[in-house]
């Protein structure tokens, strides 16, 4: 192999280097993401797993950055039940759904403007959030209260207002899952959603919220793993050149960068492999490609950048396409290292945010059929249905009501069941006031069943939904919209009386 063949090899595995987006594993980083950095990596993600507190993530930020100054270091928080910055105890604010039942798009603004502040004082630099997907579709089973609601309009401006405010804070905002994730039946981390309807549907409803963050300056759109026959009846749209390029860049006029989920996904990578489908997002028009939720490891990122270059080489993917990529992250790059200069370092308390608190507290939601069940006669037992983990939501965040309560009102009991359990006899706390808390209590048939059972032999217990409260039962029924922490401490403040 000649000197320039390795040197132009050399070239193109840096460029492919500069378009991906790998998670690692550990929570300081590993030699092989510092040695990348120096040979070309853009950008890494955080998750979960990388997460101790808020000392130890400003100082893997700034190794991060010791070792590239302009790396992009990218977070999927969004500040509801989706959270990693906050992951081990749950949101201190109010996710989506809670903002837009309010309905103060001042509001959203601020709670989007505080996240980035504390994000920004972290040194993290792009957020994958908000999620702007219309909630259309109640059966949703990844979506749901991550939506700020089911009505277009009312999507549309809080997605710009999160947008907003999240980049005063000093955050890239990445929009997601384009073009509209709502309308499903199917989870893209586990199979390929199909969303049907017409363009003229499309426009009026799934689109609606992109066009405002591409209004409100977007520096990111996340593509959505969803096969739309209106728009590319064969391809998904992350690997459509008809959706990310003549929809998203020629008619929505967006600029920057577009982002993939995870191409680990199994939506994309069963029907084209993991790293085809990673060559075929960039061919179709995506600039970033996120990977490392499941595959984490030197050699999974090893694969796509080697992929990436062998397809240049084979001339299905073009260098200019390459290049146009790598230019268009570095780029966000550069955006995200004059929005946090100067930023100080994050001060948020353990208590966490006190704005998200507030409006996590203006976003309950109480309908009461018999008077004189709130607040609670005493220490209550709180019975918690646990339903199928959404995949997107930690399985190591916390949620309910019982513990918060437990701190307000001493002697505060509570169990927890889950599909299959065998409920005990609700009549034997028939002393003490009884709460059941649900999570989209519409689409889980068991636990409708347990509940009703229990309404049959204590109709004085309050239901608490913390989900979609799609289904309203109970002689008092308290809606939270979202399981977050913020949420849960409201919710029992209620009960307790305390406010």
């Amino acid at each position: 192999m000649s000197e320039r063949i390795v040197e132009a090899t050399g070239e193109l595995a840096a460029l492919a280097a500069a378009v991906l987006q790998p998670g690692f594993v550990g929570t300081t980083p590993p030699p092989w993401v510092r040695r990348w950095l120096g040979e070309g990596l853009g950008s890494v993600v955080l998750f979960a797993r990388n997460i101790v507190d808020h000392d130890q993530v400003a100082a893997l930020t700034a190794a991060l950055r010791a070792e590239r100054p302009d790396v992009i270091v990218a977070i999927d928080e969004e500040a509801g039940d989706v959270t990693r910055i906050e992951s081990a105890w749950g949101s201190s604010r109010p996710g989506n759904f809670a903002l837009g039942v309010v309905d103060d798009a001042g509001l959203t603004e601020e709670v989007a403007r505080d996240l980035g502040i504390e994000l920004a004082g972290l040194g993290v630099t792009l957020d994958y959030a908000p999620d702007a997907d219309v909630n259309s579709n109640p059966a949703n089973p990844v979506i749901g209260v991550r939506s700020f609601g089911a009505d277009p309009a009312l999507v549309a401006r809080h997605t710009a207002a999160w947008v907003r405010g999240l980049q005063a804070g000093g955050v890239a905002a990445c929009a997601k899952h384009f073009p509209g994730h709502g309308d499903t039946r199917v989870d893209s981390h586990h199979d390929l959603p199909r969303i049907d309807g017409d363009r003229a549907r499309l426009d009026a409803v799934e689109l609606a919220p992109f066009r405002a963050a591409v209004a409100a300056g977007v520096q990111a759109v996340m593509t959505g793993h969803l096969l739309v026959p209106a728009l590319d009846p064969e391809l998904p749209a992350t690997l459509s050149p008809h959706v990310l390029g003549d929809l998203l860049r020629d008619e929505l006029g967006f600029q920057g960068v577009v982002v993939t989920d995870a191409v680990e996904m199994r939506a994309v990578a069963d029907r084209y492999g993991f790293a085809g489908a990673a060559v075929r997002a960039l061919v179709a028009g995506a600039d970033a490609i996120c990977l490392g939720g499941e595959r984490a490891g030197e050699a999974d990122a090893l694969a796509l950048r080697d992929a990436i270059v062998a397809a240049v080489v084979a001339g299905e993917l073009p260098e200019e396409r390459l290049a146009e990529a790598a230019k268009r992250v570095g780029q966000l790059a550069a955006w995200t290292a004059a929005a946090r200069a100067g930023r100080p370092a994050s001060t948020l308390g353990g208590d966490g945010s006190p704005v998200g608190l507030a409006a996590a507290r203006r976003a309950l939601r109480v309908v009461t059929r018999r008077a004189g069940l709130l607040p609670l006669a005493g220490p209550a037992h709180v019975v918690e249905f646990v339903p199928p983990r959404n995949i997107a939501i930690g399985a190591e965040t916390p949620w309910g009501i019982a513990a918060p309560l437990a701190e307000l009102v001493p002697g505060t009991t509570t169990a927890r069941y889950a599909e299959g359990d065998t409920l005990a006899d609700p009549a034997a706390a028939a002393d003490r006031p009884l709460v059941l808390v649900v999570r989209d209590l519409h689409r889980h048939d068991w636990m409708r069943d347990a509940v009703d059972r229990a309404l049959a032999a204590r109709p004085d217990a309050v239901v608490v939904e913390l989900g979609v409260p799609e289904l309203v039962t109970g002689a008092v029924h308290v809606a939270t919209h979202g399981a977050t922490r913020a949420a849960g401490y409201a919710a029992a403040e209620l009960l307790a009386g305390t406010r």
